[in-house]
């Protein structure tokens, strides 16, 4: 199938000769507007809202972007799914790599060495002021006193990659290179209104995959483009438009972007440190430091690779969603919108549904199928369930906003003969098949996208 992209931004002769191609060439064109990135941004927060990836009120980048936010049902499955994808990358198909996982609170101690977000519990400080008539002086004075007992949220992960790395070493006969690998929430602080005296400071989460390599000086540098250019093909795997994904370099940082429709925003940044970044955490004797690689003992270099995975469920919603002509809507100018989130990622792989028949033993076949799917881990949205009965075309478009891969519709021919209907959410085509060959179509389906 042919698709045309044409993107306007010229006068009205030019739309006349816009018009003739709309008329001539193709009725699934995609259009692309001046001000239509502005369009698609709140179309796709519409969506994410009215099929409850993302809740919230009122969406905005910035909100997004900083962690103001929280996620429904099937947001909560798309991070899942993001998250052992990115497990499977780094630990499951590495052999020197180790997961860790530390606490979000960090001690006092721990706190100082850090640039602290406090844990500060407003009751317990107004009853403590409240015992005291301070000066200004004084009550500095008391802040600081009780400031570093307070410890502090962590802002990334890499303290914990540093920390471990000597009981990490320990296990892996001290041989270099090796990783250790943690997800955990990460906290950061933004300022609400900085012209104020006195601004309104909010606290945003973010779920955060990191990886600290370890490695010797003399290959820290191969090992730092290794990582680049796969993480940078990590996350274009997974996207519709690989090119909306890329990468900058400065200095020792190197930062991958996604091209969002209000703008490039990074999602994973990858840092190159020296020994420094041991020594400093661990005090008192370097010998516990050093690593074998081949013959020397050496403390290793570090290349910390830290993912934003909230960043990155954005990005892959932005990348999925795509606007097309609806043939089938009487309506003028209606499109259709669905987002075709990559196999691996979608939160459901298949809606199972009635079609005409005998509503309570469609209702028995849809349970079985149902259960039969999610044995196999294949996730499954129970429509059948649902008792309001919705035109067919309404249907289909809910799934396909919802980003489910199969529409599966059992019908009274499914109770004559075993036969189903099956619907594509990326082709839109329905095809017939038996019902004891669902299961491993799925099955083959889901794993041959995931060698690609």
């Amino acid at each position: 199938m042919l698709s045309y992209v044409i993107r306007v931004t010229g006068t009205r002769e030019r739309w006349t000769a816009l018009e003739i191609c709309k008329r001539l060439l193709c009725p699934r064109i995609r259009w692309y507007t001046a001000g239509s990135t502005d369009r698609l941004q709140d179309v796709l927060f519409d969506l994410c809202q009215r099929r409850h990836f993302i809740l919230g009120d009122k969406l905005t980048a910035t909100s997004l972007l900083r962690g103001f936010h929280s996620l429904g049902p099937l947001g909560i499955e798309l991070k899942k799914n993001l998250i052992n994808e990115w497990w499977s990358m780094v630990l499951l198909k590495r052999e020197q790599v180790l997961a860790i996982d530390t606490l979000n609170h960090l001690s006092g101690e721990s706190a100082s060495s850090t640039k602290p977000l406090l844990r500060i519990c407003p009751e317990s400080w107004l009853e403590l002021l409240q015992k005291r008539d301070l000066t200004k002086d004084q009550l500095v004075a008391l802040l600081k006193e009780h400031v570093g007992e307070l410890g502090a949220l962590r802002q990334d992960l890499l303290y914990g990659g540093l920390l471990h790395y000597v009981s990490c070493l320990e296990l892996v006969n001290r041989k270099l290179p090796f990783g250790i690998a943690e997800v955990g929430k990460c906290f950061h602080c933004f300022s609400e209104d900085e012209h104020n005296d006195l601004p309104l400071i909010r606290i945003g989460e973010r779920t955060v995959a990191s990886l600290t390599w370890f490695s010797s000086a003399k290959t820290s540098g191969q090992w730092r483009d290794y990582w680049l250019r796969h993480r940078l093909l990590w996350w274009q795997r997974f996207s519709q438009v690989p090119s909306r994904f890329s990468s900058d370099h400065q200095d020792n940082m190197s930062v991958i972007h996604y091209h969002f429709p209000w703008g490039k925003e990074p999602v994973e940044s990858l840092c190159c440190m020296d020994e420094a970044s041991l020594t400093q955490m661990h005090c008192g004797g370097s010998a516990k430091l050093h690593g074998r690689d081949g013959r020397k003992s050496v403390i290793p270099h570090v290349v910390w690779v830290s993912g934003d995975l909230d960043r990155g469920l954005l990005a892959y919603l932005s990348d999925a969603l795509q606007l097309t002509e609806n043939q089938l809507s009487r309506g003028k100018d209606q499109q259709r919108m669905v987002l075709k989130i990559h196999p691996s990622l979608a939160p459901i792989k298949v809606a199972v549904d009635l079609g005409k028949g005998p509503a309570v033993d469609l209702r028995l076949v849809c349970q079985g199928l149902s259960d039969e799917l999610r044995e196999s881990r294949i996730s499954v949205w129970p429509g059948y369930l649902d008792t309001l009965q919705t035109p067919m075309e309404q249907l289909f478009t809910k799934y396909d906003e919802m980003g489910v891969m199969f529409t599966v519709l059992v019908s009274d021919i499914t109770l004559e003969n075993g036969l189903l209907q099956l619907r594509s959410r990326d082709t839109t085509i329905k095809e017939t098949m038996h019902i004891s060959k669902l299961r491993d179509f799925l099955l083959q389906y889901i794993t041959a996208t995931k060698k690609h």
